[in-house]
């Protein structure tokens, strides 16, 4: 859950710069992210500090973007949760055998690759998951590279776009 939601753009760019990582950190779990974003300060507007986002993002190495997928919770992990409802982890399903099943995709999947999975659910269906989990695992590894930093890229910034609210913000920042 973000602790800084609709802190408007103005609010952003004007933060201590600690302030301004803390806040970045929280929608991508990256240290040199958070920091690179918050260093280019002040932004125009909300898409070019969400076009300075995805550079970004596609500079950080491998290792990085392995921390990153550390933070992300697994599917299912917080079954219907309205906070999270753009998340793998809200992912839910009345039907326990599909949530045997997208565990078990899960786990190929992370066994196959060597890392977790991740996308913007974005209120799929778990049945939509499931499909796209396992379209994803006839992949080869570095198309699957490819498709998890634009995944991650995707989750960024519907975080981001919460973490800003509304261009001005709102009233209460």
């Amino acid at each position: 859950m973000l602790l800084h939601q609709g802190i408007g753009l103005d609010a952003f760019n004007g933060m201590p710069f600690r302030r301004a990582v803390h806040c970045v950190f929280e929608c991508c779990y990256s240290v040199p992210l958070a920091a690179g974003l918050a260093q280019a300060r002040p932004f125009d507007n909300h898409d070019q500090l969400f076009r300075h986002a995805d550079e970004l993002l596609f500079s950080l190495s491998e290792e990085s973007i392995d921390s990153i997928l550390q933070a992300h919770p697994d599917i299912g992990r917080r079954p219907g949760s309205a906070k999270s409802s753009a998340e793998q982890c809200a992912v839910f399903d009345e039907r326990p055998e599909v949530m045997a099943e997208l565990s078990a995709a899960a786990k190929a999947y992370a066994t196959h690759f060597g890392f977790g999975f991740v996308m913007l659910v974005d209120r799929l269906g778990a049945d939509d998951v499931l499909a796209a989990l396992r379209d994803r695992l006839h992949n080869d590894y570095d198309t699957e590279r490819k498709v998890m930093r634009n995944e991650l890229a995707r989750i960024n910034r519907t975080r981001l776009e919460r973490m800003l609210g509304p261009e001005g913000g709102f009233d209460y920042w």
